[in-house]
């Protein structure tokens, strides 16, 4: 055998096992995918639980994303947090408030959309509800870090956060030695608030699954290459008549 024949068929096998590696990666993805998307949907149709009950869930282990919650408190305005963010293709900000609960520890609440223009809380000063309020949302769980490099750091001087730092948002505006802040956020839902604004309910919960597509595209790949390796070794590899 050629060692150019050699080397193209360590080349055709070579990758044939990547491309199948690819394709059993995706599958796995798949599984993966469709498991949370289950535990999702169990989640969201469960009744609402109070704070205690969702952190009784975080301290020992259990998924508690998307998981309705009910809680009540005060809010300071006054610290509210900006997450830059999309509504219905508009840019704007997601708020993010802390409330004050009953037993003084602080939770940082996903109060909904503000169009840009709206950054500065005394041009929507209706929605500033004073007093003890009751909210019902979901429970979020707060990353532990940037999704990736791609992702701008957050503006913590101009209050714009490009991913959702619970200890950054936390850090930007209370002494954390002085408080007992709740390890989650809590995304509103879409109960209407004096003014309109925020927009409450923005939580996405749509899971884009392309797992098996993308699987059969590089099983389809690694048996094309197959196939046409085949043949081409075939061809190159057949005696020639003329010797």
């Amino acid at each position: 055998m050629k060692l150019g024949t050699f080397i193209l068929i360590i080349c055709i096998v070579g990758g044939i096992v990547f491309l199948s590696g690819l394709g059993i990666w995706q599958i796995k993805r798949l599984a993966w995918k469709e498991a949370m998307i289950a535990r999702v949907e169990q989640n969201l149709n469960e009744a609402p639980q109070s704070m205690a009950e969702i952190e009784a869930l975080l301290r020992n282990g259990e998924d508690i994303e998307y998981r309705p919650v009910r809680l009540s408190g005060v809010f300071d305005h006054e610290k509210e947090q900006h997450y830059f963010a999309t509504y219905k293709g508009q840019a704007g900000y997601y708020v993010y408030t802390p409330l004050k609960r009953n037993n003084g520890e602080i939770t940082f609440v996903n109060r909904g959309y503000i169009p840009l223009e709206l950054k500065d809380r005394f041009k929507r000063q209706k929605g500033l509800v004073t007093g003890v309020v009751k909210i019902e949302g979901l429970a979020r769980t707060a990353p532990l870090q940037k999704p990736n490099s791609f992702v701008p750091n957050n503006d913590l001087v101009k209050n714009i956060y490009y991913w959702k730092s619970l200890s950054q948002m936390a850090g930007n505006v209370f002494d954390k030695t002085d408080i007992e802040l709740t390890r989650f956020f809590v995304d509103t839902n879409d109960a209407l608030v004096p003014g309109g604004l925020p927009v409450g309910g923005v939580t996405r919960i749509v899971f884009p699954n392309s797992h098996l597509q993308y699987a059969i595209t590089w099983f389809g790949l690694a048996g094309t290459l197959l196939v046409v390796g085949g043949i081409f070794l075939r061809g190159r590899m057949k005696p020639d008549d003329s010797e």
